[in-house]
């Protein structure tokens, strides 16, 4: 029986083998960071954002990323207009709650997503998954500033309530989808040092996503690949600037054998 890290490694030999689609509706601060992380992963990115298009474009899309960073009533509209098209045609969503806790807004915007669609994953931090879960967490802006108390809890809580699979990410990266789970210890601090990092996984996930229908294993695979470019970009780099260049040479150059061999990921008990 093939290991979960023998999977995950044929997971992104599929992403490079077929070269996936991700349609993102996602937000101007990190646009293109996440348009070529999709591209060094192995995927083929599009920003499309116009209510007009975006039921079109998701036709021919692997995966649709909804991010919340950036609102405007606009955008919202379109995500749940491309959201609506990718349910019916079963294409995973992966959605990012960028911020949600930090004003009513951003909460009610993402509880709004999360009522009309179905959502395949969602990955954010401690402070927007115990606000959409109900289980407390602070945020200040977009950072997350106070996980909730049980971060376990509060994962399992979204997730069987809106029947999704939650990746809480941090310094260690919770993934359940409300009974089976995964901790992914791959990471390193210096990914806090960078705007948009989150983002940038958010993405990883959805390319995984695209190929595997299992979505809390491709979660697991997206987020421990993440981790584990960002600790071998962490050995070449002296500081922020360096480390995001060398993060991004390490997503590209990440093979599947060298993902299968570096994720660190372990089951959680049920």
């Amino acid at each position: 029986m093939d290991t979960i890290n023998q999977r995950i490694g044929e997971m992104l030999a599929r992403v490079r083998a077929t070269r996936p689609l991700i349609h993102h509706i996602t937000n101007l601060v990190v646009m293109n960071d996440t348009a070529n992380v999709t591209l060094h992963v192995g995927g083929l990115p599009v920003m499309a954002h116009d209510v007009e298009e975006v039921a079109e474009m998701v036709t021919h899309a692997g995966a649709l990323v909804l991010n919340v960073g950036t609102l405007s009533p606009d955008w919202v509209e379109s995500m749940l207009v491309a959201g609506r098209q990718a349910n019916e045609l079963d294409i995973p969503i992966v959605l990012d709650p960028v911020g949600a806790g930090a004003t009513q807004l951003r909460t009610m915007t993402n509880l709004k997503l999360l009522r009309s669609l179905h959502i395949g994953v969602v990955r954010g931090n401690g402070g927007e998954i115990g606000a959409l879960s109900g289980a407390g967490g602070e945020m200040r802006g977009v950072e997350s500033i106070a996980a909730p108390e049980n971060p376990l809890t509060a994962a399992r809580t979204l997730a069987q309530t809106y029947r999704t699979v939650v990746a809480l990410t941090g310094a260690r990266d919770i993934i359940t989808d409300g009974e089976r789970g995964f901790i992914v210890s791959n990471g390193h601090i210096w990914l806090t040092t960078l705007t948009g990092t989150g983002c940038m996984a958010t993405t990883m996930v959805a390319a995984f996503a695209a190929v595997e229908r299992d979505y809390l294993l491709a979660a697991a695979g997206g987020l421990a690949m993440f981790g584990l470019a960002a600790e071998l970009a962490a050995e070449k780099a002296h500081g922020p600037a360096s480390f995001k260049t060398a993060l991004f040479d390490q997503i590209y150059n990440l093979t599947p054998e060298q993902v299968a061999a570096g994720a660190r990921i372990a089951e959680l008990e049920r």
